[in-house]
């Protein structure tokens, strides 16, 4: 389905609110393709979303689903005090840092019921069992991959195509493991460096994410190998999208370097540097989700209030040159752009 797109451009699984059945549905109705969020919500909410989502598309979109990990049982305890201390200046308090599984084996129930055309795997794998009963159904299975170790390894499990994630890509990185040590959770490789590692140890098609914004780097990844480009920041601006008015401020202000961090959940991702990600990203907990949930009270106080300094502001490194523009537009921007890049170097090689 991925590879038949009239535009080959996906709108990323922006879990936590970024991502909405109309940010979907439109850049679907463009010609592209888009992937339903499943991580966070509950399993009623995700059946919701899928509803909803249905009934403003064609039924050409995917759903995304957080694998859990094991619960590594991290001692938070000095970082419950730290964090008690900052959400306090927000009105709020730490919440408990618990281990979940998100309702894995719920929502996969429900996809394999709704018998969505893709399901996309972030933070780890299917079992081989899943991804029996996936193909079964008709399912079309991506596994998002940031090393080509991971490439490989998903590639023997059956999937169906490979999410690559370079570091420059926004939120929360796609590591099945998170070595504890590295900055990113392991070996970072930038997009178009993974993209060539990757074909060469598989066959398998790619879809490529991390820094992408105009069309013209849209063409340099198919040029490199891939069969679309998914972007997720450049997305949420968009009037469909379901960034806070916090989030939306900062990406359009501009001028902040962005970093990897583990401090608001435990788990590297990118965002742009604020106080908090400065002053704890150097000591913070390996813990994901027990430090997503130990934070979670305070981030959405804080973008409630404004309070730039303690929410998570996730962004990829080319934040600065998304523009404020309805979905559908910027689909057909970077469509015209893409062609045009490809058309300018045609020309270039005679």
């Amino acid at each position: 389905m991925i590879e038949q797109l009239r535009v080959p451009v996906i709108v990323a699984p922006m879990a936590g609110g970024g991502s909405t059945p109309e940010l979907v549905a439109a850049v679907v109705a463009a010609g592209g393709f888009g992937f339903t969020p499943g991580g966070y919500l509950a399993a009623e909410a995700l059946a919701e979303q899928i509803v909803r989502t249905s009934a403003l598309t064609d039924g050409r979109y995917g759903v995304n689903l957080f694998v859990p990990g094991t619960n590594a049982r991290p001692d938070l305890a000095d970082y419950t005090r730290r964090v008690a201390a900052e959400a306090a200046k927000v009105g709020a308090e730490p919440g408990e840092p618990r281990w979940e599984d998100d309702q894995y084996p719920a929502k996969l129930e429900i996809v394999l019921a709704q018998r969505v055309p893709v399901v996309s795997f972030t933070f780890g794998l299917p079992s081989a069992a899943d991804v029996g009963r996936l193909h079964a159904a008709g399912t079309e299975i991506v596994a998002t991959v940031t090393t080509p170790a991971e490439a490989q390894h998903a590639a023997q499990l059956g999937v169906d195509a490979l999410a690559v994630q370079g570091f420059e890509a926004g939120a929360h990185r796609g590591t099945l493991t998170d070595d504890g040590v590295s900055p990113g959770g392991g070996e970072e490789f930038g997009l178009l460096a993974l993209i060539r590692l990757v074909t060469a140890v598989t066959d398998l098609p790619v879809i490529a994410a991390g820094g992408l914004v105009y069309g013209a780097d849209v063409a340099a990844v198919l040029t490199a190998g891939a069969v679309a480009a998914q972007l997720g920041t450049a997305f949420l601006r968009c009037p469909e999208a379901g960034t806070s008015a916090t989030h939306r401020a900062a990406l359009a202000a501009g001028g902040r370097r962005t970093a990897i961090t583990r401090a608001f959940t435990g788990r590297p991702a990118r965002g742009l540097v604020n106080r908090f990600l400065t002053e704890n990203t150097a000591d913070a907990p390996v813990g994901y989700p027990q430090v997503h949930h130990l934070t979670r009270p305070m981030r959405a106080a804080a973008a409630k209030a404004g309070e730039t300094d303690l929410v998570h502001l996730w962004a990829g490194q080319t934040y600065s040159l998304a523009d404020e523009v309805p979905a559908a537009e910027l689909v057909a921007r970077l469509d015209q752009e893409a062609r045009q890049a490809i058309e300018r170097v045609s020309r270039r090689f005679g």
